[in-house]
């Protein structure tokens, strides 16, 4: 054993003790590396000797509780073999044994049937004179008790609040705060041992029974108004329970908003906070003061005054807390903060550089048009000492700055310039150039001055991204500046010194000063002809086609310089008409090369809306087309009027068949997803060639999707042999909810046949009607998977009481891994973490998922994964949400999965 234990630390040290010298990484060991289930299943055994050692005993407790605090999944049989050997410990009376007794009792919840054996020592513990033991057991009481069993115990409960010993009443108010969400009955109750409580000596005592007398009231505003003017009369001395105080307080002020002539009540017990002796209990009233609705300069001043005093704290967690507290406020009420300018100006070199990153910004929101200057050069040597993240905010507060102040413009840009050339990551140099371009749309006369700070920083840009866009940028304006030829030198630089992308960009850019400025097109056509021998051929290729527009045929040559066609304009070239024109050249001999300038433009063709059952008037023009990017799909639908208010969109889903292959008509459905409507496109295609279809639409019926209401229809006006056209459905739906169901789905149309002969239609057609699969809405259609980087942050962060869990068998898998891959792609969340990889030959796997709603909130879900001897899956989802709806709603989509 010695032997083993030896070389699975071999990579951790050295055999003979010391450090290996050559080795520059520290290695951190983990007492908890390498352990598997199956040996602490094994070396659990030893709870049943007659002779137990405590200190062993509580080896294994703490590897079991290692294993379950990581998700690892214990069988019914195992989590029932440990729990009957954990019994067996209530016969040592080791303190320290006893609490880890309680912890794995807690973590490891027994049956409805197994209670009974452990409530006994639960109960003798209760009752005992040990403390330590009373406050354990009662916490692991409420955990494992029914309603049934609790009325029973009831009377311990009741005296173990008001019991003389702190540890003991806080246990049983703890308790009674995790028995409320499901036995509320029997803890309402406990009222008047809990009124006592709050007269306790004892701080946490104190705290604890504000919090569940809170609790105990909180859906009645009338009591809590009552309990509140009772507590701020009282003798409340602990400090935590002044701050539970000063929440019910702001509570009760913004539920009585309604009454907005008359004086916020309590406002009084708040300002008399703000003169508390703990220091905990100022900032809580103050951010309660700060936060209030509809909050006045007056109001806010005597909370400012405070948090000033705590800015030349020693503290840095009091200098933090303050500014941070300041930093919002200057959101809405810069003028009320400013005041407190000079003191945040020392915050800006202070040690801990999140203080001086909100001083810096909050500077920013309430410094005035004189005192800009000054702080541009304070921030320039600031710059150099944060993290990236930091700096990004920073870049944008001086950007929101500069359109506060836009005369300011020169040293702000000035400012961005310098810190564009240190260095930093990709992030922050978009976030800069980002701030720039915003400066330029808002201020114009900027232009020229940004254009020469981009044009430095391309000279040593190491992300070709940022070259290409700025490349870009530089073709499509320098050629309008006062002095375009001073561009050129720095665009063919890199065109000398860049990987192939940029060059090709560097070729567009050079082309534009050419095709712009005709003054310049000699320049340019040498410039051009000399990337004609580049190693990559999309240089060669665009240097040739370029010199073709400029009137040189890549020999010398001069010519007349072709008509610039649209697509270089950076006009939106109709697709329908570029496919006619294209048909139409095939049409002919081909001996003249194909003319761009010829493709028609995509124009808006007008749309009648029409009501849900009614008659539409037109169709949707040149928006046809295989559009599959989300930025193509929102491009098109906001060009159409019905559609340009529906807000961003928050995603397009994928295509889905509506018919089966080699039909009649070829129909497919994407739903575009907004906060508050769904977008329900049809694209459809006609494969008779002798007929021809009008007023061509889809009708919904929604008597199984109640939570739907249809708005409108666009159909199609008209629908000719292989051409395709899109007809839309507009829905909407109660914002912030995920709703779904099934929609039967009818295609209505006019048909018109087409003699063969003639080619001729007819002028009358007659009505008919195409049955479509059913199109169905899902709750993962309104989740858009993101990735997060701290799951257990993101997953603490959300509401306990939202959380819902459930377990499913989703049957026999090949393996682990692709049960995970199924149950990730059925969710439409994101795996983060690494969780989406499953080990070589593993039978449990935690899989962590996270993912955004339309309202912008979070889901989250942790799953456990199972698998038997026979490769049954089965799973354990646990899901928090923004809501329980959303929690409940991504349990529904693995159901009817």
């Amino acid at each position: 054993m010695a032997s083993n234990a030896q070389d699975n630390h071999a990579p951790l040290r050295a055999q003979d003790g010391k450090k290996d010298e050559d080795d520059e990484e520290d290695f951190e060991y983990s007492p908890f590396h390498g352990i598997e289930k199956g040996a602490v299943l094994q070396e659990a055994r030893i709870f049943h000797a007659a002779q137990t050692d405590s200190r062993k005993c509580q080896q294994v407790l703490t590897r079991l509780l290692y294993l379950l605090t990581q998700g690892e999944s214990f069988t019914k049989n195992e989590a029932t073999e440990v729990f009957f050997s954990c019994t067996k410990l209530f016969q040592n009376h080791d303190a320290n044994l006893r609490r880890l007794v309680y912890l794995i009792i807690k973590e490891l919840p027994p049956g409805s049937d197994e209670v009974i054996i452990v409530t006994a020592s639960l109960m003798k513990d209760m009752t005992s004179n040990n403390e330590l033991y009373k406050g354990g057991s009662i916490r692991v009481l409420c955990r494992i008790l029914d309603s049934s069993l609790l009325q029973q115990v009831e009377r311990y409960f009741k005296q173990a609040i008001v019991d003389k010993a702190p540890v003991v009443a806080s246990a049983a108010l703890v308790s009674g705060l995790h028995m409320l969400r499901e036995n509320p009955d029997i803890v309402k109750r406990w009222s008047s041992e809990v009124q006592d409580a709050v007269q306790s000596r004892n701080p946490m005592v104190q705290f604890h029974s504000v919090a569940l007398l809170y609790q105990l009231k909180s859906g009645d505003r009338l009591a809590i108004s009552k309990l509140v003017s009772s507590l701020t009369r009282g003798n409340v001395r602990s400090p935590l329970a002044q701050m539970m105080i000063v929440r019910c307080v702001a509570r009760v002020i913004a539920d009585s908003q309604a009454y907005a002539d008359q004086e916020r009540p309590f406002y009084d017990f708040l300002e008399s906070c703000l003169r508390h002796k703990g220091e905990m209990v100022i900032f809580e009233a103050a951010k309660a003061i700060v936060e209030l609705n509809g909050v006045t300069e007056a109001e806010l001043a005597p909370a400012i005054t405070i948090l000033q005093l705590f800015l030349s704290s020693s503290k840095p967690v009091l200098r933090f807390a303050a500014v941070r507290i300041l930093n919002k406020v200057a959101i809405d009420h810069p003028m009320a903060v400013s005041n407190c300018n000079i003191d945040m100006e020392t915050l800006i070199s202070d040690q801990n550089r999140s203080i001086a990153t909100l001083a810096i910004t909050t500077l920013l929101k309430t410094g005035n048009e004189s005192s800009i200057d000054r702080l541009m050069k304070q921030m320039s040597s600031f710059m150099t000492e944060i993290g990236d993240e930091f700096k990004i905010v920073v870049v944008d507060a001086v950007h929101k700055l500069c359109i506060k102040f836009p005369t300011k413009f020169r040293s702000m840009m000035s400012f961005l310039s310098s810190v564009l050339r240190e260095e930093g990551g990709f992030e922050y140099k978009k976030s800069i150039i980002n701030a720039i371009l915003g400066i330029v749309r808002t201020v114009a006369e900027s232009k020229e001055t940004a254009l020469t700070h981009l044009c430095e920083f391309i000279e040593d840009c190491e992300f070709t991204y940022l070259s290409t866009q700025i490349l870009h940028l530089l073709g499509e304006e320098g050629p309008k500046t006062s002095h375009p030829a001073k561009y050129i030198r720095y665009v063919y630089n890199r065109i000398i010194l860049e990987n192939a992308t940029v060059r090709a960009a560097a070729v567009a850019a050079l082309a534009n000063f050419g095709m712009r400025v005709p003054s310049l097109a000699p320049r340019v056509r040498v410039l051009l002809r000399r990337t004609l021998r580049d190693n990559d051929d999309e240089v060669r290729d665009r240097a040739t086609m370029y010199l073709k527009l400029l009137g040189d045929d890549a020999t010398g040559e001069q010519q007349e310089p072709t008509p610039r066609p649209k697509v270089l304009r950076g006009q939106n070239v109709s697709l329908a008409g570029l496919e006619r024109c294209l048909r139409e050249y095939l049409d002919t001999p081909m001996t003249e090369a194909f003319d761009m300038a010829g493709v028609p433009e995509k124009e808006l063709v007008p749309v009648e809306a029409s009501k849900p059952g009614a008659p539409g008037a037109s169709g949707s023009g040149d928006l046809s087309g295989d559009l599959s990017l989300k930025s193509d799909f929102e491009e098109a639908l906001q060009q159409i009027p019905e559609f340009a208010d529906l807000g961003p969109l928050f995603k397009s889903c994928d295509a889905v068949e509506l018919v089966e292959k080699e039909t009649e008509y070829t129909v497919s459905c994407v739903k575009h997803i907004f906060a508050s409507h769904v977008v329900l496109q049809f694209d459809m295609t006609n494969t008779i060639e002798e007929q021809v279809l009008e007023d061509v639409s889809v009708d919904v019926d929604l008597a199984e999707a109640e939570a739907y209401e249809e708005v409108l229809t666009i159909p199609a006006t008209r629908l000719p042999y292989g051409v395709v056209a899109q007809t839309y459905v507009l829905l909407a739906y109660e914002q912030g909810t995920m709703p779904f169901g099934r929609m039967v789905s009818t295609l209505k149309f006019v048909v018109k046949e087409i003699d063969p002969s003639t080619g001729d239609e007819e002028e009358d057609g007659f009505e008919d009607e195409y049955p479509l699969e059913d199109v169905y809405c899902s709750p993962g259609d309104y989740l858009q998977p993101t990735k997060i980087s701290n799951f257990r942050n993101a997953w603490d962060a959300q509401d306990p009481d939202t959380e819902v869990v459930d377990e499913y068998g989703i049957g026999q898998r090949d393996s682990l891994q692709d049960a995970v891959e199924a149950v990730v792609e059925t969710l439409g969340l994101a795996a983060c973490e690494g969780t989406e990889a499953v080990p070589p030959n593993a039978r449990s796997h935690v899989c962590l998922l996270h993912g955004r709603t339309t309202a912008g909130g979070s889901a989250l879900a942790r799953v456990n994964f199972g698998m038997d001897r026979n490769y049954e899956v089965a799973i354990k989802l646990t899901v928090r949400g923004e809501s329980q709806d959303v929690s409940e709603s991504l349990h529904a989509i693995v159901a009817e999965g």
